[in-house]
């Protein structure tokens, strides 16, 4: 039986988004910006992910080739996590995207206010 394609495959925009689109990503490639880290310091940072949920996502991320993963040879073994050179230019969309947000947010409540202010109120059965 052949392998199931990812369904947003063929759409590159549906493809890369559901990965940017995932907070716990973003959050931790935003932290893995700052430089490598193991696995446990970047659970203590990431307020609320679980443990199995920080592990998936490194994964994924691992898995897009937006994180590295490096195994030291110590005892008992350390595995750092690093964002690799597409994870970091991706943290860079992500901080230009983050910043327009901030600059922009103020006109859009305000468009979001008069449009909901002109539209007529359609009475709830």
């Amino acid at each position: 039986m052949p392998a199931r394609r990812n369904q947003n495959h063929d759409c590159p925009i549906r493809d890369v988004l559901d990965r940017v689109g995932d907070a716990w990503s973003v959050l931790v490639i935003s932290e893995l910006a700052k430089g490598p880290c193991r696995f446990n310091a970047l659970r203590r940072v990431i307020d609320g992910i679980s443990q199995r949920m920080l592990a998936v996502t490194l994964r994924n991320l691992e898995r897009d080739g937006l994180v590295s993963r490096h195994v030291h040879d110590l005892k008992p073994p350390q595995v750092e996590y690093a964002l690799t050179e597409r994870g970091h230019s991706l943290d860079k969309a992500i901080r230009d995207l983050a910043r327009w947000a901030e600059r922009n947010q103020p006109g859009i409540r305000r468009s979001r206010e008069v449009y909901d202010g002109a539209q007529p109120r359609v009475p709830q059965t």
